[in-house]
């Protein structure tokens, strides 16, 4: 099967439910941001620009797992910010599982073998062994990290564990130079492919979260799959970049490029998604078919953004996971005071002028689940798409020239280092520290910027 069983049974169940008792409006996935604090500066996310007055403040784990029963979605994202900061991150998995439901963590990979480790000390013994030795012949753990695993946890909190029930959602924005110069830091692709294979090897299912922008090789997207299909990915989320206010506002402010350089119009969109049905026969694409068609232009739907609504430290965010009008205390109360009919695209034209060039996943795949634009066979075609059979690895995924980048001395920062050793003069050093060279609030661009002018200064002494 492509996707597990007992998976795409519980959804299909509470779809088929909801359908008999003739709700109108439904949850089936909720996105729980606990907090907005990041490790990254994305380019392209506005999320922590938009509530950078709440960065410190997260949602107490009681108030995260009321919100998952009270919307009863079978399947909860946890995201942020970086959820692999909250504080009770692993009592949150815990409590969301013991409720029965899915659960994806959405992550930029960075902190995931920091949990995997601690998930192998908690379950040490002597049978553990041959795998401690695998993942050291494997370089994704040190000698070090072995004698802390041995030693055992002395807590009795509980740890992120494999099951069926949960996937890492690795954010993979393309090969090793892209998704770096996307996040804005070298290395992180990196450190994403360790954090892959060593849940791969642990029992973990992982998916990979991809997000396509204008400049976006449709190529790399492509042999992106073919890489992580290779490294035994479960499946793969992808989705077009939108230009929403929060990521127009930070795209002009924070970075001083235009948006409409960056983000994808609905044509674009249009374009660079004409091939996403040979991808997903190709590959475990996560969505159904009927939204496929949709990205390729060959359909249309309309907006159901409430069944995959948005809680976060503010409330439930309405009217979508993007868009910000409001908050509510309750998700009852924004189903019935948000008038839907003001957003979307309906038979080509805007119902606000925001929703124009939308064309995400979080709005308009599960349009394609609940048959909001029934065409004749489109369930036949969802069950044949989520009960056939999986797509094999693939096989030469290993010949993907996958790290591009910093692993081969051409990270977006490399100019930005050359530079430095040849004691480059400032006003010319700054240019290989722009937007090719990341441009975020890391940091990393100030330090070399004061030791490019230090190294200027030496020069002109000598």
């Amino acid at each position: 099967m492509r996707f597990p069983f007992a998976l795409s049974a519980k959804i299909a169940a509470h779809i088929i439910k909801h359908k008999l008792r003739q709700t109108p409006k439904f949850a089936l996935v909720l996105q729980l941001e606990p907090l907005h604090t990041c490790n990254l500066t994305c380019t392209g996310c506005g999320r922590i620009r938009e509530y950078s007055t709440s960065l410190k403040d997260m949602m107490s784990l009681e108030d995260c797992l009321a919100s998952a029963r009270e919307c009863d979605a079978p399947m909860v994202s946890i995201c942020g910010g970086e959820p692999l900061i909250y504080p009770k991150i692993e009592e949150l998995v815990a409590g969301v599982l013991e409720q029965g439901r899915i659960v994806y963590v959405c992550t930029n990979g960075i902190f995931m073998r920091k949990k995997m480790k601690d998930y192998l000390a908690a379950v040490y013994s002597p049978s553990q062994e041959a795998t401690l030795a695998k993942l050291l012949a494997e370089k994704l753990i040190t000698d070090k990290d072995v004698e802390t695993i041995r030693k055992g946890r002395t807590d009795n909190r509980p740890v992120i564990r494999p099951t069926k029930w949960m996937y890492w959602n690795v954010h993979v924005d393309g090969l090793e130079y892209t998704h770096d110069l996307i996040v804005e830091r070298e290395g992180v692709f990196k450190e994403c492919v360790a954090a892959i294979k060593m849940a791969k090897l642990l029992g973990f299912q992982v998916a990979t979260n991809t997000t396509v922008y204008r400049e976006t090789n449709v190529r790399e997207i492509e042999d992106m799959f073919r890489f992580f299909s290779w490294l035994g990915v479960d499946g793969h989320t992808i989705s077009p970049g939108y230009d929403y206010d929060a990521a127009k506002k930070d795209m002009a402010t924070r970075l001083g490029k235009k948006p409409e350089d960056f983000f994808l119009t609905r044509r674009m969109t249009i374009e660079k998604f004409s091939r996403i049905e040979d991808w997903g026969k190709a590959f475990t694409i996560f969505g159904t078919p009927v939204y496929q068609e949709f990205l390729a232009g060959k359909r249309d739907l309309t907006c159901t953004a409430w069944a995959i609504p948005t809680r976060n430290i503010r409330g439930w965010k309405a009217p979508c996971y993007l868009m910000t009008d409001g908050h509510y205390p309750t998700y009852r109360e924004m189903l019935e005071k948000v008038d839907w009919d003001k957003y979307g695209v309906v038979n080509g034209v805007a119902r606000d002028s925001r929703c124009e060039n939308c064309m995400v996943h979080c709005g308009y795949d599960p349009s394609g689940a609940l048959g909001t634009n029934y065409q004749r066979g489109d369930n036949w075609k969802n069950f044949r798409y989520n009960f056939a059979a999986r797509p094999k690895p693939y096989p030469d995924g290993h010949l993907v020239n996958a790290f591009n980048g910093f692993s081969a001395g051409k990270g977006h920062l490399a100019e930005a280092k050359a530079a430095i050793k040849a004691g480059a003069e400032p006003e010319n050093a700054a240019q290989h520290v722009g937007a090719r060279c990341g441009g975020g609030e890391t940091g990393e661009r100030d330090d070399l910027l004061a030791k490019i002018r230090v190294a200027s200064k030496a020069t002109a002494k000598e």
